[in-house]
């Protein structure tokens, strides 16, 4: 449409829309400093002044309203008329104790890891991949392992941000009654505990790398006795014979390549009767649409990867010696993705 046949109200609303779209990322950064400085909880026991909040978390009081009175126009705490700050719905989900905590995704989500790459998307559209790896020192998954304290954040992050997954997912398959599941990548466990929490008769087998595994989540008196860690390296070598393969939230952040090695070395661990299940959001067959478009971009930005069709991922598993059988909904925006061994 041509501004000569648009009204000036319609270009005054796509001015201020640009406008506050292109200084979006103040809100991230306010939200940073909530959950760095761990507002949420200072305001547990009740309403505080920002000269208290500020005497407590060690900040500027007159730095620290303003960002707060920013937060309070998306309802990310509330200000009273005595100029106290008081928790909300939304600021509550940033205690570190509350049950579905979103402090860590939030850490996560505005380290310089994500902030700084993000930042040059500009130059990852022109090149066509990441700029991590000109960041830091490779690309994220080369660069993890030599950071103890971004490998914590960014697996503690994963295991926070599927907490409200791992139980739709789980009751999403008709696993078997009997045989051994292998969580591949597993983090700290959380999916595979759904799963043998659900299943009495499976055993399972957690596979991820040793500082991860040390600080796993298996512990359960419902799954006592039938799960088990493993220290592999997916792109090398996997537990054989498991009955059920778990990759969830691993195949989308991988490149083209990096995703046919991963599964292929799968395929490779895999009985004739074994079955895997991919769980990540499937895109639809007429493009990237919903919630997929978001983290599409994510994937584009910060990792090697892309939200890919049924047609994408049945491209990747046939390279890498499987079949897709099925593809079935979630309560989440994810699917599960079963294949096979090809024929």
């Amino acid at each position: 449409m041509s501004t000569a046949t648009t009204s000036p109200a319609e270009i005054g609303a796509a001015v201020r829309q640009i406008l506050g779209d292109a200084l979006g990322y103040l809100l991230p950064a306010a939200l940073r400093v909530a959950a760095s400085a761990r507002i949420a909880e200072h305001l547990s026991d009740g309403p505080l002044t920002p000269e208290q909040l500020a005497e407590r978390s060690g900040t500027h009081a007159d730095h620290l309203r303003r960002v707060l009175r920013f937060l309070a126009t998306r309802d990310v705490f509330r200000e009273d008329e005595e100029g106290r700050f008081h928790l909300t719905t939304a600021a509550s989900v940033l205690k570190a104790d509350f049950p579905v905590s979103m402090r860590n995704i939030v850490l996560l989500f505005t380290d310089d890891m994500y902030w700084k790459p993000a930042g040059r998307l500009d130059e990852s559209v022109l090149r066509g991949n990441s700029v991590f790896d000109k960041v830091f020192d490779g690309q994220i998954f080369e660069h993890l392992p030599s950071d103890a304290d971004a490998t914590r954040l960014f697996v503690d992050a994963m295991a926070d941000m599927s907490v409200l997954e791992h139980d739709g997912m789980a009751e999403s398959y008709e696993f078997p009654e009997s045989g051994t599941v292998v969580d591949v990548a597993g983090g700290l466990g959380g999916m595979l505990r759904a799963v043998l929490t659900r299943n009495p008769g499976l055993r399972g087998v957690l596979v991820d790398r040793a500082e991860v595994l040390a600080r796993h989540r298996l512990e359960d008196e419902t799954t006592t006795g039938r799960w088990e860690t493993a220290e592999a390296d997916f792109f090398k070598e996997l537990p054989a014979g498991g009955d059920i393969y778990l990759l969830k939230r691993i195949i989308h952040d991988k490149s083209d390549e990096d995703a046919v090695r991963i599964l292929t070395t799968v395929r490779e661990a895999m009985s004739a009767s074994s079955k895997l299940l991919i769980f990540d959001l499937v895109a639809p067959p007429g493009g990237i649409q919903g919630p997929s478009i978001m983290s599409d971009v994510l994937m584009m930005a910060v990792f090697e990867g892309k939200e890919r069709t049924e047609a994408e991922l049945t491209e990747l598993l046939s390279k890498a010696g499987l079949k897709l059988s099925r593809i079935l909904p979630t309560p989440s925006n994810m699917s599960v993705t079963e294949a096979v061994l090809a024929d």
